[in-house]
């Protein structure tokens, strides 16, 4: 039974009053409120302001790193640029850009590094692609041991590549030696790795590992029972890649792809090992500018060219990633 006070009572025999406990903080709003306060902690109000005083911006914490970032690599480049503007007749001026645009030279080393780098880009795609499958849904004796070799692979250097391939298809290599030990020749059949097709060969054998490391991650997220599902009603292994495999591999063949495209732009250990005189890519022309030229401006220019290039095609790798949900 309740009173109008808000206290419940019992009305059994010999039971006082019991006061709920709404009745007990209406009674004592004061004493309610003290308590709270110090439960909250004590001695709020006085530490409050010296916490605030003590606590660190954190636009300091980003101090240090940026400037380290700043010294070793935003300084280099802005020396770099700098002296791309800066002819050897002294001044300032944009006459470096306009001789370096204006040569022959430039321009082939522009073309050949862009259909290298787009060629291998695809034959890593299309190669990768295919080892990834069988690596991911094939099983054979070993397999787990080539997907751990790929990981180790990708430490390697790429001229490590470039003179395993010179040692099998070089002018004095064993494919050739094979070859004059059997017929008497002179000289054997192999000798395309000195020109671009072999540069092409040792830049797709070296960058598809790669593509092969995002693409064996993405497959090994996909769910066995969709591939199994997919069999049952009939449909044949390559409607089950177009359907259902290549759909999950998407995000990680735009991320494998646009890595060895920005790779491949920059490579210089690859054409300066396989001994492709004829083959001049932008790395290339930026040594032979500074170091056989002593053409710093030249080389500068080039150097700029080429970062620009890299810079653009992360960027839009970026924004593709992000569409593709990479």
């Amino acid at each position: 039974m309740a009173s109008s006070d808000g206290r419940l009572f019992d009305s059994g025999p010999g039971l006082q009053a019991v006061p709920t406990r709404s009745a007990v903080r209406n009674a004592c709003p004061q004493q309610e409120r003290a308590g709270r306060l110090g439960r909250l902690g004590k001695g709020a109000p006085e530490d409050g302001p010296a916490r605030k005083r003590r606590r660190v911006p954190a636009f300091v914490w980003a101090l240090p790193p940026v400037a380290a970032l700043a010294l070793v690599f935003l300084y280099p480049l802005a020396l770099v640029v700098q002296q791309s503007v800066q002819p050897d007749t002294g001044g300032t001026s944009l006459k470096p850009y306009s001789d370096v645009f204006a040569s022959e030279a430039f321009r082939e080393a522009l073309g050949t590094t862009v259909w290298l780098a787009v060629g291998a880009t695809l034959g890593c795609l299309v190669l990768g692609f295919a080892l990834a499958l069988i690596i991911a849904f094939v099983p054979f004796p070993g397999g787990k041991a080539v997907a751990r070799f790929i990981d180790v692979f990708l430490s390697f250097p790429s001229f490590l590549i470039t003179l395993a391939l010179l040692f099998i298809y070089g002018t004095k290599g064993m494919a050739n030696g094979m070859w004059t030990d059997a017929t008497g020749a002179a000289e054997g059949p192999f000798q395309f790795l000195t020109t671009p097709w072999g540069v092409l060969l040792a830049e797709i054998t070296y960058f598809t590992p790669f593509v092969m490391r995002p693409l064996l991650a993405a497959f090994s997220q996909i769910d066995t029972a969709q591939l199994e599902v997919a069999s049952s009603l009939g449909a044949k292994p390559g409607r089950i890649i177009r359907r259902v495999i290549l759909p999950e591999a998407l995000p990680a063949l735009a991320a494998g792809g646009s890595l060895v495209l920005v790779m491949c732009l920059n490579e210089f250990g690859i054409v300066l090992f396989t001994g492709a005189k004829g083959v001049t890519t932008l790395p290339m022309l930026v040594y032979s500018k500074a170091i056989l030229e002593s053409d710093y401006p030249a080389a500068c220019v080039v150097a700029v060219v080429n970062i620009a290039i890299s810079v653009g095609l992360y960027s839009l790798y970026r924004v593709v990633s992000r569409r593709v949900g990479a």
